[in-house]
């Protein structure tokens, strides 16, 4: 059975990011769910490291990649520093490194976790989260109610957005030599989309798709986004 170690992005978790994708995907793969650390300050090999860790503690010797948002960098790192062990890479609502616009969301991100404002972090999420066309076909009170039950953000939250606005790996790009899917999510606030599409572009041979979502795929559109990830999976397997 293949294995698919899941790296989430950050302020997340395994479970929140990938739950609705792997109950889709089913048994087809061995799942090694990767957690980000809750420490700042380490580099980003030594967090890649610990994602490998995670998968000989699970048994699994190679195995695809599935990074999304903050996992996207981390998975191309762990591809480069670690080639015998990956067999493909998916990278969903990817980015290479912060841009202007990454930056200050992460400031202020951080700065409403830190106050405990978390309604206020909850609607900043989706400003920057949600999509022109999931928001359009949401029903205002339904969205509000949805938000006001947010839960808090994990712990790790400022480690992960601490990495998030310093991590670089534009040079890493150019080396990856296995098969890799770019899932473009085309309506995307935080991270334009033809950022997205110049990444898919340096990484040789890559293969692009398109989903008509915000930032948070596992939100607007689970059932597409699983599907395009499952297809990929299982054609790079064959």
């Amino acid at each position: 059975m293949t294995g698919l170690l899941l790296v989430h992005g950050g302020g997340g978790s395994a479970e929140g990011h990938f739950g609705g994708l792997t109950r889709r995907l089913g048994d087809r793969f061995r799942y090694v769910r990767g957690q980000l650390p809750d420490r700042t300050g380490l580099g980003t090999d030594e967090v890649v490291d610990g994602l490998v860790a995670a998968a000989d503690a699970a048994g699994t010797g190679t195995f695809a990649v599935c990074g999304y948002s903050l996992g996207a960098p981390l998975a191309v790192r762990l591809a480069v520093r670690h080639p015998e062990r990956v067999t493909a890479l998916v990278l969903t609502a990817p980015f290479a490194y912060p841009d202007h616009r990454m930056r200050l969301a992460l400031s202020l991100w951080r700065g409403l976790h830190e106050t405990g404002r978390h309604r206020l972090l909850a609607e900043h999420l989706a400003l920057n989260g949600l999509g022109d066309t999931f928001l359009d076909a949401t029903d205002p009170d339904r969205l509000r109610a949805v938000l006001s039950f947010a839960p808090a953000p994990p712990a790790g939250t400022p480690a992960h957005l601490e990495l998030a606005g310093r991590i670089d790996v534009r040079e890493d790009l150019g080396r990856i030599a296995v098969p890799a899917l770019v899932v473009v999510t085309a309506e995307d606030p935080l991270v334009s989309p033809a950022r997205q599409r110049a990444l898919a572009a340096a990484i040789p041979g890559a293969r692009a798709a398109e989903l008509a979502t915000g930032h948070l795929p596992f939100w607007e559109d689970p059932e597409g986004w699983a599907d395009t990830v499952g297809a990929f999976l299982t054609s790079v397997a064959g």
